[in-house]
């Protein structure tokens, strides 16, 4: 077990099997010494943690909690390709959407949820770039949807 993963686990997490794409896509391609993620949902054991729209159905902390696990299946995507989260060097970049209301304005703080994530298990690795999208609607009803650059160690 790695470091990261010794480390998610003393907190009770293990990260999901990388789930299997819906659609003409793969779940992460890595381009030289980067790996981007395709968008994750926060499902947890095929299911969706919540649906709904934030703003109405969903307020901040099940957001938030929605992009935490999305975070989650992300960096699960990304292990599926490095075998070992002690490889990544870097959380480049983090795209978060929030299906919401027009008039909610709290994406950022929902998007918190994944970003505190890796930097409660990356430290300074997991510091990166960020946006944080207000749409209308994304797939199955999910309230959120995390994708990852991840820049990994060359050597691998």
């Amino acid at each position: 077990m790695t470091r990261i993963e010794q480390a998610l686990s003393q907190q009770g997490i293990e990260l999901p099997e990388t789930a299997a794409p819906v659609g003409a896509y793969v779940p992460a391609l890595r381009v030289g010494e980067f790996i981007y993620t395709s968008g994750q949902l926060p499902f947890v054991d095929g299911q969706l943690v919540t649906i709904g729209l934030l703003g109405d159905e969903v307020d901040v902390e099940g957001g938030y909690d929605a992009a935490r696990t999305a975070a989650m299946n992300a960096l699960a995507a990304v292990r599926s390709l490095t075998g070992d989260l002690d490889l990544i060097e870097q959380i480049v970049k983090v795209t978060g959407f929030v299906a919401s209301t027009p008039s909610f304005t709290d994406q950022p703080k929902v998007i918190n949820g994944a970003s505190e994530f890796f930097g409660e298990f990356f430290g300074k690795r997991g510091e990166h770039a960020r946006s944080a999208v207000g749409v209308a609607a994304l797939p199955m009803g999910s309230p959120v949807e995390i994708e990852l650059i991840v820049k990994v160690r060359s050597d691998i």
